[in-house]
Parts: C-alpha cells; sequence; structure tokens
C-alpha cells in the first residue's frame, strides 16, 4: 500500500486539515448512512423511518378509494352528538387513531374519555354513550360524490360513575 501524501499545512490560523485516517473513518460512515437510505428505501416500511420510506409522503392513494375519517363522539341522553377529538379530551384525532385497535379489544378506555369531557366541561349535558365512528367518503377520479357510509366500531355505555372525572 502506498502511503497517501502529506496534506499541505494552508498556514490560516484556525484551520484544520483531517489526517487519512480521518478522512477513511468519514468516508466509511458515508458509506454505511449511504447503504442504510439506499437499503431501507428498497424494502423499508414506516418503522424503519428515517432509513425507509414515509408512505405518507412516498406513495400515491388510489383516487378510487374511499377516504377513511376516523372520530370519537359521546352522545346526550336526547341523542345529540358531541365530538370527543380535536382536543376536547386532551387527545387529538391522530392519537386516536393510533389507538383505535386498543380501544375495539378494551371498550371501556372510552369511559375515561367521557370522565375526561366531564371535567374540562362541567356544565355540558352527560353523555350516556361514548362511540368510535368510521365515515367512508367515497370518490370517483379523486373527486367526492357525496356517497357516504358511516360504520360504528365501538359503542361503549357510559356509567354515571365515569362522569364524576378524575379526583
Amino acid at each position: 500500500m502506498v502511503p497517501a501524501p502529506p496534506v499541505p499545512d494552508t498556514g490560516e490560523p484556525g484551520v484544520l486539515t483531517l489526517s487519512p485516517t480521518g478522512r477513511r473513518v468519514r468516508l466509511a460512515a458515508t458509506a454505511v448512512v449511504l447503504a442504510l437510505l439506499l437499503g431501507g428505501t428498497l424494502w423499508g416500511n414506516d418503522s424503519e423511518f428515517p432509513f425507509g420510506p414515509f408512505r405518507m409522503y412516498s406513495t400515491r392513494a388510489d383516487p378510487d378509494r374511499p377516504v377513511v375519517s376516523t372520530s370519537v363522539v359521546g352522545v346526550t341522553a336526547d341523542g345529540d352528538e358531541v365530538r370527543l377529538s380535536g382536543g376536547e379530551v386532551g387527545l387529538r384525532r391522530a392519537e386516536f387513531e393510533g389507538q383505535l385497535a386498543r380501544l375495539v379489544e378494551e371498550p371501556e378506555l372510552l369511559g375515561l374519555l367521557a370522565g375526561s369531557y366531564a371535567d374540562r366541561h362541567p356544565d355540558a349535558e352527560p353523555l350516556v354513550v361514548v362511540r368510535v365512528v368510521q365515515r367512508r367518503h367515497a370518490l370517483d377520479d379523486g373527486r367526492r360524490t357525496g356517497a357516504v357510509t358511516e360504520s360504528v366500531l365501538v359503542d361503549h355505555p357510559v356509567s354515571a360513575t365515569a362522569q364524576e372525572g378524575s379526583p
């Protein structure tokens, strides 16, 4: 192996030059990062982000497939619906959607949302039911058709003790 030529000293104060070993280490680190990016791009998924593609931004949705909107609503004794997402109970819609499987398996967790709503809105009419609702908005070539189907994923009755909120 031929030794690398010495790095010339620029003579300027405050300018440091890398040794040949330092350059090789940086080149190897760059190669590893680029290999991870390439592998993640070809075979990765959201859980490998930033080395895998973030599918929300790297793929295109079918323009004829329905758009699904999930929401959590409380129902009063009069049948009025109260939106419980969007900060009404301290959670955002994405947080609800991230816990959707858990809410379906453990519907009693929806009682906690009713308690949180009661804490934040003490003068509001009490809730008797909390529901997780999915609405599907039909599309045709990327435009709304106006057809909407609705399905209730979880329907949980709220007890009076859940309405009392936290101590």
